[in-house]
């Protein structure tokens, strides 16, 4: 596990927050990702972009692991005392190649 996801956990341990458009995006109806999805993603997915220039502070996309029901794409960002959530979703094939983890090139 390198550093950087090895925070995103530890910082999940502490607490997850959810913005708002995280939570507008997972209830959205034809969604619906629960928080235990997202748990897993942290835990069990991997960082496929790296925002480190963020001005909300270092942040990642994530994938989750594809033995799972359905792939979920989280961005997040760790804090000293939490983990932010900024949104969540399901990506689908005609933004993403094959397994979600490269963006198409258009």
């Amino acid at each position: 596990m390198d550093n950087f996801k090895r925070t995103i956990v530890e910082a999940a341990k502490k607490r997850i927050l959810y913005t708002s458009h995280a939570l507008h995006q997972m209830n959205k109806p034809d969604r619906m990702i629960s928080k235990d999805e997202v748990r897993g993603v942290i835990e069990q997915g991997e960082i496929i972009e790296d925002y480190p220039e963020d001005p909300r502070g270092h942040s990642c996309l994530m994938v989750g692991d594809p033995s799972v029901k359905r792939i979920i794409h989280i961005a997040c960002s760790p804090k000293p005392d939490y983990l932010a959530i900024i949104t969540s979703y399901i990506p689908t094939e005609d933004e993403w190649e094959e397994g979600f983890k490269q963006r198409k090139k258009r």
